[in-house]
């Protein structure tokens, strides 16, 4: 078995700080992002450009290079609306970590992102809606198997279309989190990768209740086999726990010194 993969969610430009270092070209607030996450056991880093219009293509290109140069070609995942501005990144990116990921497509008008991740043997993240959220999981199934055959007739490996099933906010949706449970257990019988953005669950609770929230999900998704998140990997709790469902689904090796590996 594949050990949990996290996708650390924090150099993001809504981020005034991560922002305003963007614009400026200013590496400290996002080299500092960076280190946080990987010292707190991050796999992969999300790079969030947002829709980046103008510069997106220089700006991603700038941004692979610097995290890539200052650790050790981490693996990257490329958030942004921006196409062009993907392809620039991957074609600056070191791949001797890990391919680089594209964030994301889904099975409506960001179909196309599955094309870019074929043509650029990159791993995609594959969202399980159209132009908005999947009525129940027929409607996900639908989609699901949509995006597979797409990548699979452009000469994907399966292993390669992480499945998202759209984390839902549990203020306002709470009776909608067992259908995703459900839908990540389809996605592991179907034996595909699956991942999404776990704090979407916590949207909107207190901060101190966020970090039970997300880790009791974390743990009760990869019961069900999610292969991947992207989280808040400086959130202790959810990292612990992430490490200790690692073990009992023996993905990792028991030692007394677990959390700290």
């Amino acid at each position: 078995m594949a050990k949990f993969i996290t996708i650390g969610e924090r150099i993001h430009c809504i981020s005034p700080a991560i922002r305003e270092a963007m614009a400026t070209r200013n590496p400290e607030p996002i080299l500092k992002r960076a280190k946080e996450q990987l010292d707190a056991g991050a796999t992969y880093l999300d790079v969030n450009i947002g829709p980046a219009e103008n510069d997106g293509e220089e700006l991603m290109k700038w941004a692979v290079k610097l995290l890539q140069e200052n650790f050790d070609n981490v693996p990257l995942a490329l958030d942004t609306a921006n196409r062009k501005a993907i392809e620039a990144g991957i074609s600056v990116y070191n791949r001797s970590k890990g391919k680089p990921i594209v964030n994301s497509a889904d099975a409506g008008s960001r179909i196309e992102n599955i094309d870019l991740a074929a043509a650029n043997d990159a791993i995609v993240i594959a969202l399980c809606s159209a132009d908005g959220i999947a009525a129940d999981n027929d409607e996900r199934m639908v989609h699901c198997q949509n995006l597979l055959e797409r990548g699979l007739s452009l000469g994907m490996e399966s292993e390669d279309l992480w499945f998202d099933p759209l984390f839902l906010v549990i203020k306002g949706m709470q009776d909608k989190q067992m259908e995703v449970l459900e839908a990540i257990k389809m996605f592991s019988d179907m034996g595909l990768n699956s991942t999404g953005g776990l704090s979407n669950n916590s949207n909107g609770m207190p901060k101190h209740i966020r970090p039970i929230m997300d880790a009791t999900m974390v743990a009760m998704c990869m019961m069900q086999g999610l292969t991947s998140a992207i989280v808040n990997p400086c959130d202790q709790r959810l990292m612990e726990t992430i490490k200790s469902a690692d073990v009992i689904k023996n993905n990792t090796l028991y030692a007394d010194s677990y959390l700290e590996l």
